[in-house]
């Protein structure tokens, strides 16, 4: 079906239909279409590469996974039990794996002009040599196919990471985490750079039921109980310092709000010693999150570690899929939110600095051009992480280079990021921001903004150089 290919998986897919920027943005892309894949942050899990075991099946590995994938299909109305999704709650779920690739075939259309169907369209076509859109009159031959192709050698993990020429890639991992599998990779011999990133989350998180047990979990890693907040501290910079022997180069902090504050030693161990009773309130979580991002900013500035703030997300939105399947399983959604006043008194203590590097990343897009660009085009500490999650997409990513790119430059920015649990999909999703970058150059230059010269410089420094640099990698 190679007409069908062709339309497909165009060579020039996701470039403007003018022929003049067209033709200037393919030049451009040529450029960095090769070069090494720097991943700084995701949540591929680094025990497939540890163990480096072939992937189980095609449903194991595209669907069950991936949740851009199965919120898409709920949202039609089709159970997470008939797709596999684990429960916690021991809902029992479909097995057979061959059972849902079928139902995930007869609704693939739903990705259509969707970043996820350009993604799975990408790892079926490379990968895999897959040549036809996968829909019910296929979906038996194509599990077949792929099924073949994961028991041959070329197929593991590792080879596949070298396959991928991926340089670096980063875990996401919790702060009591003993990065086991880290440690396997480092034995192992083997030299592909899997490093994990310090996020802290649940230790701060004092509102969350959970969090008592996850103060534990930090208490055994550093061997020593934490009953005050003098000693929370030192576990955590204690933490860190392993984290960062281990290759670490960032910190990560979600948080639903970027409101930063700093409390006196008193205040904050009140507020801690309540939570250690069971006793917090909500009040008392929002002022002891936003301390501790200023702590985590004054110890990054001692230890070096790069502060990502992912800020925005009203995680586990859908209170019947949490009690059921748990977090991460596509109901957190986007929210308003705002950074001038919030991040005011961090700024004023820490963004002078020149020496720390903060990315900030968002799912409100209106505070692109009204804030967020306008504070990274002034404090040499902040930095625009890239458009993010619901927003790593065709338009999103144009629109993320349209709103901050006069306020900000293209050198506040820190380049790409995949974001993913999706190993299979690093390269689609590198491959869609590089074409992006290289389309919205082309204008540039259609209207004498800037060079071509000037265009390929600029896309080498946002496909390579900039993660290198923000990272410290």
């Amino acid at each position: 079906m190679v007409d069908d290919y062709n339309e497909i998986f165009h060579s020039d897919r996701f470039f403007d239909p003018s022929e003049e920027i067209k033709s200037i943005a393919r030049e451009i892309y040529n450029v960095i279409k090769d070069l090494p894949i720097v991943s700084p942050h995701g949540h591929v899990d680094p025990k497939i590469l540890a163990y480096n075991e072939p992937f189980p099946d095609p449903t194991e590995l595209f669907l069950i996974p991936d949740h851009y994938i199965f919120r898409m299909l709920y949202s039609q109305g089709i159970k997470l039990e008939e797709l596999g999704i684990p429960t916690i709650d021991g809902t029992e779920v479909e097995t057979d794996h061959r059972k849902i690739w079928k139902k995930f075939a007869e609704n693939f259309y739903l990705f259509l002009g969707t970043p996820t169907g350009a993604w799975l369209t990408h790892e079926l076509f490379t990968v895999f040599d897959i040549r036809e859109r996968l829909n019910a009159d296929n979906a038996e031959a194509i599990y077949d196919a792929i099924e073949k192709r994961l028991r041959e050698p070329d197929f593991l993990p590792r080879k596949l990471f070298a396959k991928f020429n991926i340089e670096v890639l980063s875990t996401t991992d919790s702060a009591s985490d003993e990065l086991k599998y880290h440690r396997i990779i480092k034995e192992s011999g083997w030299k592909g750079k899997v490093i994990p990133t310090f996020r802290p989350d649940a230790v701060v998180s004092i509102d969350k039921p959970n969090w008592k047990s996850e103060i534990d979990k930090l208490s055994e890693s550093v061997g020593e109980t934490i009953d005050s907040f003098p000693k929370f501290i030192k576990a955590l910079e204690e933490r860190r310092a392993y984290f960062k022997s281990m290759g670490a180069v960032a910190t990560d902090h979600g948080v639903r709000s970027a409101y930063t504050h700093s409390l006196s030693n008193t205040e904050a161990e009140t507020i801690f010693e309540r939570a250690l009773k069971g006793k917090a309130t909500e009040s008392d979580a929002k002022l002891f999150t936003a301390h501790m991002l200023m702590e985590f900013a004054r110890m990054s500035t001692e230890d070096g570690l790069t502060m990502q703030i992912h800020a925005g997300a009203y995680r586990n939105h859908n209170e019947f899929i949490y009690k059921r399947f748990g977090a991460d399983k596509g109901a957190d959604i986007p929210e308003q939110t705002e950074f001038t006043n919030n991040l005011k008194e961090l700024l004023n203590e820490y963004g002078n600095n020149r020496n720390l590097t903060i990315i900030v990343f968002t799912l409100d897009e209106t505070t692109y051009s009204r804030e967020l660009a306008p504070l990274a085009g002034h404090y040499p500490a902040l930095k625009l992480g890239p458009a993010w999650w619901f927003h790593d997409s065709i338009e999103g990513i144009t629109r993320y280079r349209e709103r901050v790119t006069e306020t900000a430059g293209f050198f506040n920015t820190v380049g790409f990021n995949d974001d993913t649990r999706a190993f299979l999909s690093i390269p689609a999703r590198h491959d869609l921001s590089r074409r992006l970058d290289a389309n919205f150059l082309a204008k540039l230059v259609t209207r004498r903004q800037i060079t071509l010269d000037e265009a390929k410089f600029i896309a080498l420094q946002l496909t390579y150089d900039l993660v290198k640099k923000a990272y410290g990698l």
